[in-house]
């Protein structure tokens, strides 16, 4: 199969300045995480980006780049821009790979391209992985997923889902035995069609409180196929304390 990875970077960020041109070994993260990408079975990795600076980096480390708007709320509108800019068919596979995740396991982007692929009625596929600690059940900042039987997600949320009733109703924060508790991991696959109508979709309560924009396909009536793998990937970066993080990782591996 053929898909396209989209690497969207924006030079603003709240918590560490200037993240894409972040040195990690010699390169800048965003080239450290397109040539992750281009581990993965893309046909082509493209960096999105709004700023010139990140444009060059990409073009004198030989990665294709877009300028797009500066004024794009989400990646995914960045994504749409992309799609739009080349005109690319609506049934094309377009997989979000976020520019801070240089340690992206190439062959969950490829699992997720395919399941897109082999769901014909989808709109987006993501992945997820098995929860098992208590901290990252009640972490709001760890995303957590629920699925339906045929593994479509029926909502995500920052909030600890399921709610172990039972187990929780002394007030302890434990991870119930069993407890088909799922982290949601920030990787997408979308068709280009619907990658641009996104942009047009009423922005939901639900999306508003939880401040995930995936809830805006759900609230529209979009389905999200969802591939679970068997352990979380490497983190992506955050915080400068990631940064030296990775940073230790790529020169350990040097």
């Amino acid at each position: 199969m053929s898909f396209i990875a989209v690497i969207p970077a924006r030079i603003a960020s709240t918590r560490l300045a200037n993240k894409p041109l972040q040195d990690i070994a010699g390169k800048p993260m965003v080239i450290r995480t397109a040539e992750q990408a281009a581990r993965s079975g893309a046909s082509r990795v493209i960096v999105a980006t709004d700023d010139n600076r990140i444009l060059q980096a990409a073009v004198q480390h030989g990665i294709e780049a877009l300028l797009t708007r500066s004024d794009h709320p989400t990646g995914t509108d960045r994504l749409a821009e992309v799609c739009e800019q080349l005109a690319l068919p609506a049934q094309a596979i377009v997989v979000n790979v976020q520019g801070d995740e240089p340690l992206m396991d190439p062959g969950i982007i490829d699992q997720v391209a395919h399941l897109l692929q082999a769901t014909p009625d989808a709109a987006i596929a993501t992945c997820a992985a098995p929860i098992h600690s208590a901290d990252t059940l009640f972490n709001p900042n760890a995303v957590k997923v629920v699925c339906s039987a045929d593994d479509r997600a029926l909502y995500f949320s920052r909030a600890p889902i399921p709610w172990a009733r039972d187990a929780l109703a002394d007030g302890n924060k434990v991870l119930a035995p069993g407890l088909p508790a799922l982290h949601h991991i920030g990787l997408y696959a979308y068709r280009a069609g619907f990658l641009t109508l996104f942009p047009s979709l009423p922005i939901g309560p639900l999306e508003t409180y939880e401040s995930l924009e995936q809830l805006r396909a759900l609230e529209n009536g979009h389905s999200i196929a969802v591939y679970t793998t068997k352990a979380l990937p490497a983190a992506g970066v955050d915080t400068e304390q990631d940064l030296q993080r990775v940073r230790q990782v790529f020169a350990n591996r040097l």
